[in-house]
């Protein structure tokens, strides 16, 4: 969740990063006209973020952490190529520049993109932007199947999810829930359909799957821009819309945090399907409304059972490990965590939508 917006006067990040950057930069042939290097906040779980100071416009190195994807650095970073390459082509996510490939400076090597001048998103006055985003990715045109990798492109995307999903589930039981907590979420899993109804909402678009609102800045001019780019796919569009709007999102990120009522959420889905023409069943949307939730409180689970291991020194894949982090920004995501696992939490999300439900199903 890099915050492109500025460059901090005294930022952390480890004290080594700049120099392997600048090596990493040199030997792939990628620092002509580089003036500076500035170490950015740790925001994020994925990524350490550098803005480079450049002669006719600024570039942001992300450098991964772990592969949330579960990859070899070399093949997370072709995955992350890949989803700038495709979503900057609707023009609301920042352009590829080069890719520093794994090495001795940098083992999990780096991307470098656009830098975006912008402001955190403001919610809900910035909802109809973040809607045309959104929009401007899932109108690019689909390839044809075999031409969608690297990116994830399940024949079934629901079920998919639904796979995900379980697999994550497994960590209900070592994740100390309440037993309160716990049955609701059973419940809501036990629940959930298994299969969409086929139509135009059912059929993969390119996506995000990582839309939370603070992994948006917006430009002076007023557009929203996606700037977090690691876990594209070609799956149902209504996950993204989800996590643009869910009480899990935008109550996330410090910048960006919000409390959004169900009149601006349905308008936030209206002002979608006016901008991209959606012809598809609202119930299908809702349901991946639905997926979206039960996803981001199965990573709870998964992260609060997780991020207290050592990190994996050897950088293989996956890894949620606190030592990788800041420790605001552990406390930050610990006490997220614990409040959207929470009875409260989630029956709030539940009367939610029931009530979005009434708003926008005739």
């Amino acid at each position: 969740m890099p915050d492109t917006a500025s460059r901090p006067d005294t930022p952390w990040a480890p004290s080594t990063l700049c120099g392997p950057l600048a090596r990493a930069l040199t030997r792939a042939g990628l620092d002509a006209g580089i003036a500076a290097l500035q170490p950015m906040a740790d925001t994020g779980l994925a990524h350490y973020h550098v803005w480079l100071d450049r002669e006719g416009a600024d570039w942001v190195a992300r450098l991964p952490k772990q592969s949330q994807m579960r990859l070899d650095p070399a093949a997370n970073l072709a995955y992350q190529a890949a989803c700038f390459t495709r979503a900057s082509r609707g023009g609301h996510a920042p352009p590829l520049h080069g890719l520093l490939p794994p090495g001795p400076e940098l083992p999990r090597g780096g991307l470098l993109v656009s830098a975006i001048r912008g402001r955190p998103a403001r919610l809900p006055e910035d909802l109809p932007r973040i809607a045309e985003a959104l929009a401007s990715i899932h109108g690019l045109a689909v390839p044809n199947a075999e031409a969608r990798a690297p990116l994830l492109s399940p024949a079934d995307p629901w079920a998919a999810m639904r796979e995900e999903v379980g697999e994550q589930a497994r960590f209900l039981e070592q994740a100390e829930l309440a037993g309160e907590a716990r049955r609701l979420i059973e419940d809501e899993l036990a629940t959930l359909p298994r299969q969409l109804p086929p139509g135009p909402g059912a059929e993969p678009r390119l996506i995000s799957f990582d839309a939370h609102p603070g992994n948006f800045l917006v430009t002076e001019a007023g557009r929203a821009v996606l700037v977090d780019l690691e876990k594209c796919r070609y799956g149902l569009v209504g996950f993204d819309l989800a996590h643009a709007s869910l009480y899990t999102s935008t109550t996330w990120d410090l910048t960006s945090r919000a409390e959004l009522t169900p009149a601006e959420v349905a308008a936030f889905y209206r002002h979608w399907i006016e901008a991209t023409g959606y012809e598809g069943e609202v119930e299908t949307l809702l349901a991946c409304r639905r997926a979206m939730w039960l996803w981001s409180l199965t990573w709870c689970a998964k992260w609060r059972t997780s991020h207290r291991r050592p990190q994996d020194r050897q950088g293989r894949s996956e890894d949620w490990s606190e030592e990788l982090s800041d420790d605001a920004l552990i406390a930050h995501v610990r006490d997220r965590v614990d409040h959207y696992l929470s009875v409260a939490a989630i029956e709030h999300v539940r009367r939610e939508r029931r009530e979005l439900q009434r708003l926008l199903l005739p």
